[in-house]
């Protein structure tokens, strides 16, 4: 599989998204995804410490006992755990690693993410304390997830000369293009990687979504009313999946083929609650879109 870069370190263009883990995949169907997406190529696995109540966490560290060296390992922290364990306070940040270092059972997190602003806390006191971890070797590189340009813009003139982040993790797929804004320029212009999350609009983007047809059971969209589940949407999605398929391709393949036709973008981050969906993830990314279908697209799922 393809690799790109996060600031020093190679992953692959298709992430294992790990928020299913712990809560709507028990242990052995964790290993079980694991394993495949390490046999598909994939060598990069995102979790956070609040998935699954940090039993994501503890999964993974379990799964991944004599082969840590095989993945490039991420994980968040500030988004609240309990009402002891949540911003992004430096005594915190220090106190998130350790606690998120232990139930990985490894001596360092390769990226390592602030899930979301604090605005209790200046950001500068946070990167004081990220630098510390960096330092120590028990980070490699950190990164924010939920950061907006001003916020970016923030960070990186209070970092001065101690690390920075390398790269953004915000939501973003056809039918959720706010990243256009800006966001996606200010990573071009500062070297930053963008990974984008929810690269399938939960599960609209699958294919298993499309007018006048009942919802598939057992899944997310079927269990609730989502904020993508709407008439507007699915009208985009048919125009979508036949687009895709005229040119013999599959609406998972144009979902994540387009996200990856965007220089910013290293992996995309998807989850998978069985080894057949991370196969499937795996052979989506290969499609390799030209301008005209690249402006067909934009016809078709506009930027809102």
């Amino acid at each position: 599989m393809e690799n790109r870069k996060i600031g020093s370190l190679d992953v692959s263009i298709i992430g294992l998204g790990c928020d299913n883990f712990g809560w709507r995949l028990d242990y052995d169907r964790t290993v079980a995804v694991v394993d495949a997406a390490l046999d598909a190529g994939i060598n990069f696995l995102d979790t956070a410490d609040i998935y699954g109540g940090t039993e994501s966490e503890e999964f993974l560290g379990r799964a991944l006992e004599g082969r840590r060296d095989r993945v490039v390992l991420a994980t968040k922290f500030g988004m609240k755990v309990d009402e002891q364990r949540q911003g992004a306070k430096p005594d915190y940040a220090r106190r998130a690693c350790e606690d998120s270092l232990r139930r990985l059972r490894t001596d360092h997190i390769d990226l390592y993410q602030l899930h979301q602003p604090d605005p209790s806390t200046p950001i500068a006191d946070t990167l004081g304390a990220l630098d510390e971890l960096v330092r120590s070797g028990k980070v490699r590189e950190i990164g924010c997830s939920n950061f907006s340009v001003e916020q970016l813009r923030e960070a990186k003139a209070a970092a001065g000369q101690d690390a920075r982040f390398v790269s953004v993790q915000n939501e973003y797929s056809l039918l959720h293009r706010e990243p256009e804004r800006g966001v996606l320029a200010e990573c071009k212009r500062e070297g930053l990687t963008f990974l984008p999350f929810f690269p399938l609009a939960g599960g609209m983007l699958t294919g298993k979504y499309r007018s006048g047809q009942p919802l598939p059971e057992n899944t997310r969209l079927s269990k609730g009313s989502p904020r993508f589940l709407n008439d507007k949407n699915l009208a985009i999605v048919e125009e979508l999946a036949n687009f895709a398929a005229s040119r013999g391709h599959s609406l998972l393949e144009l979902a994540f083929s387009w996200l990856l036709s965007h220089p910013p973008v290293a992996s995309v981050i998807a989850g998978a609650t069985s080894p057949e969906q991370v196969q499937d993830n795996v052979k989506a990314a290969g499609w390799r879109l030209t301008p005209a279908d690249l402006a067909e697209i934009d016809k078709l799922a506009p930027a809102a």
